[in-house]
Formats: C-alpha cells, sequence, structure tokens
C-alpha cells in the first residue's frame, strides 16, 4: 500500500516467482527475490521474502541480514527462529542456543516455539551434545497425540537425533509416528524406516525424463526502479542491506539441520 500502483504490481509479481519457485528451483526464485529488493527495499514483505530465498540458497549471512532488517521494520519475532538458524548455518551454534535464551522466544506462537526447539537441538547436534540435542526434543508436543503442522518435523528431528545416539529401535518407533503424522511429504520419514529395513529404492526415469523448464528473470525485461515517475511517493530505488560486520563471514556449505 506504500507503493504506487504500478510499482506495486511490479513488485507483487516478483514475490509470486519468489514463492512459486522456492522449492523447486531456489537460485531463480532468489533471482526474482533480488528484483523486488531493488524495486522496493523499504517494505518489510518484501526484506522478508528476499531472507527466506537467500536461506534456501544457502546464503546464510545474506539472508540474517534481511530477517533483521523485516524485524527492524515490523517489530515482530516471529523471524527469531530461522536467524538462530542461520547463525547456524553459518557454523556459529553458540549463538543459536544464545537466542534461544532470549526473551522473544516467550512472545512466540506455539508453532514458533517448537521451530525454535527444533533450531535448538540442531545446534547441540552441531555442538556434539547428542544426548542434550534429544532432552531438549523431548516436550509436551513431542508427546502429544494431536497432529498440527509441526508434529511431523519434530517427531522425525527426535527419531533421527535417536538414531544418531544409537538407540535404532525409539528411532524406528518414533519415524513412524512421524510418517503417521506427515500427510503433506513434509518428511522423508517414510524412506528412512525402509533404509533402517535395508530396503532400497531405485529411481526408474532417466535424469532427462524429470526435467522441468523454468525460465528465469531476462535483465532486458526487469523494470528498473529509476523508470517510475520520481514524483510519485515512497518509491524505493537503492537496495540497503544492512550486514553487520560480524556477519560477513564465509558461507557454510550445506543446510543447517532441521
Amino acid at each position: 500500500m506504500s507503493l504506487p500502483k504500478t510499482l506495486a504490481e511490479d513488485v507483487a509479481r516478483n514475490l509470486v516467482m519468489v514463492a512459486r519457485l522456492i522449492d523447486e528451483d531456489p537460485e531463480q526464485a532468489y533471482a526474482y527475490s533480488r528484483i523486488a529488493l531493488r524495486l522496493a527495499s523499504r517494505v518489510a514483505a518484501v526484506r522478508e521474502a528476499a531472507g527466506f530465498a537467500a536461506y534456501a540458497t544457502q546464503k546464510y549471512a545474506e539472508a540474517l541480514a534481511e530477517f533483521r532488517a523485516s524485524r527492524r521494520m515490523t517489530g515482530s519475532v516471529d523471524l527469531w527462529p530461522v536467524m538462530a538458524d542461520c547463525e547456524r548455518g553459518l557454523g556459529r551454534p553458540e549463538r543459536a542456543m544464545a537466542m534461544a535464551g532470549e526473551p522473544e522466544v516467550q512472545k512466540l506462537d506455539k508453532a514458533g516455539q517448537v521451530e525454535m526447539r527444533l533450531v535448538t537441538a540442531g545446534a547441540r547436534r552441531d555442538m556434539g551434545q547428542i544426548d542434550a540435542a534429544i532432552v531438549t526434543l523431548q516436550s509436551p508436543e513431542l508427546a502429544s497425540s494431536a497432529v498440527h503442522s509441526w508434529t511431523p518435523r519434530l517427531r522425525y528431528a527426535y527419531a533421527d537425533a535417536l538414531l544418531e545416539a544409537g538407540r535404532e529401535d525409539e528411532a524406528r518407533e518414533w519415524f513412524t509416528k512421524a510418517m503417521e503424522a506427515d500427510k503433506d511429504g513434509a518428511t522423508d520419514a517414510s524412506d528412512r524406516l525402509a533404509e533402517l529395513d535395508g530396503v532400497e529404492f531405485v529411481d526408474a526415469l532417466g535424469e532427462d525424463d524429470d526435467e522441468h523448464d523454468s525460465v528465469a528473470p531476462a535483465a532486458a525485461d526487469v523494470p528498473d526502479a529509476q523508470d517510475y515517475d520520481e514524483d510519485e511517493d515512497d518509491v524505493d530505488v537503492d537496495v540497503d542491506v544492512d550486514v553487520d560486520d560480524d556477519h560477513n563471514d564465509d558461507d557454510v556449505d550445506g543446510p543447517a539441520k532441521a
């Protein structure tokens, strides 16, 4: 609402493409997020989308900077868990642990608190504290028979931690529970169970059969912020990504563990 109509529509189109592509083609989603960011860097939703696109491509320092910018604009704590996971991605699990003890965690809704618990357990595992990670995941939410959006991932993380600790029978039980709750295929719990049973799956499709075409945004087709009427109010031109000095570390390869 803070943007002129034509600019708002162009920004919205790019955000839609970010949402459509972020799971199947993170790099292209990231490219679209950069266009939206260049056009409207002072819109919190744009900074948040840019953060998730950077996070999906393992650009954790950049993602953290965008999430911090969005949080400053909105005052919301909703991004606190993913910010902590960015710290893990940067190889700083101790910072993620410190964030788990901040007052912001108490302001999160139930889903956010479960997400923070998952990040904390992951940080414990990063630090080689597998038993502590298992204890961290043991909670009323884990014991509950009710199924929520986060239930499959919580059960899966618990099963995976048990397996790492050598507790295979218990891990099998919790992978089964994760699979039963996972109606949307959010985890590969069924594959992990099959692996424990010694079952091996073979992909019958060739690589060429599984390819899909997607068109990346062409630079020539991208509207420039300067193309809009300079007399219109609230048109953002510059991208002012606020990266703190201590977040200029090199990105760590590999996704942060849930």
